[in-house]
């Protein structure tokens, strides 16, 4: 349970990938290439968030016994 809430931040999940792209370049001849490249990296970004969690069974009974009759 804890590895799902502390490694799934999705901000800080979202600047991890935003640097790892704009990282790789210290400049930009424009502005509008750097919009480029951060447009590019968040529609990168995005097709990771449709994954599934693992384990989510095995969580969900967790929080469920802690939780007992509020979920």
């Amino acid at each position: 349970m804890r590895k799902l809430i502390y490694t799934t931040n999705p901000i800080e999940s979202l600047n991890k990938q935003l640097r790892k792209y704009t990282k790789t370049k210290s400049l930009y001849p424009t502005d509008e290439a750097l919009m480029k490249s951060v447009y590019l990296s968040l529609k990168e970004a995005t097709r990771k968030w449709t994954g599934r969690i693992s384990g989510w069974g095995e969580i969900y009974s967790q929080l469920s016994i802690y939780f007992e009759g509020r979920i």
